[in-house]
């Protein structure tokens, strides 16, 4: 075995990797639908907490404070459900999305963790 033959080191091979790897290297198809499906999936979970949260509040006696709680529920279902579908058209059209506005991802995040405060405050 010459010296030619050897195998570089791993370490070595791992940098060259890095280095070559660029924006235009990666699969562009992959990453955008993994993203679709945790978007659809985070909208999936918020359906039922929304649902529970409406049946919560109507098998235990409808009373203004739980009507209330579950129609911000709702809400704030509806307003994820917006921002959700539209990110997932947004990654669907193009193969390189842009980044999502920092509003939208705000929204997005008080969305989820308001709904489930509301939906908590509804079980207990």
């Amino acid at each position: 075995m010459t010296g030619g033959d050897r195998d570089p080191e791993p370490a070595a091979t791992e940098a060259g990797a890095r280095s070559r790897t660029t924006e235009g290297d990666r699969d562009p198809g992959l990453q955008p639908e993994r993203t679709r499906l945790a978007w659809r999936r985070t909208t999936l979970s918020g359906t039922v907490a929304a649902v529970l949260a409406v049946r919560s509040a109507l098998h235990a006696g409808p009373s203004p404070a739980r009507v209330v709680a579950a129609a911000l529920c709702c809400a704030l279902w509806l307003g994820f459900l917006l921002l959700a579908h539209a990110r997932i058209r947004t990654l669907a059209a193009t193969g390189r999305p842009a980044a999502m506005a920092p509003r939208h991802a705000t929204a997005a995040t008080l969305c989820t963790a308001a709904l489930a405060v509301c939906a908590a405050a509804l079980v207990l």
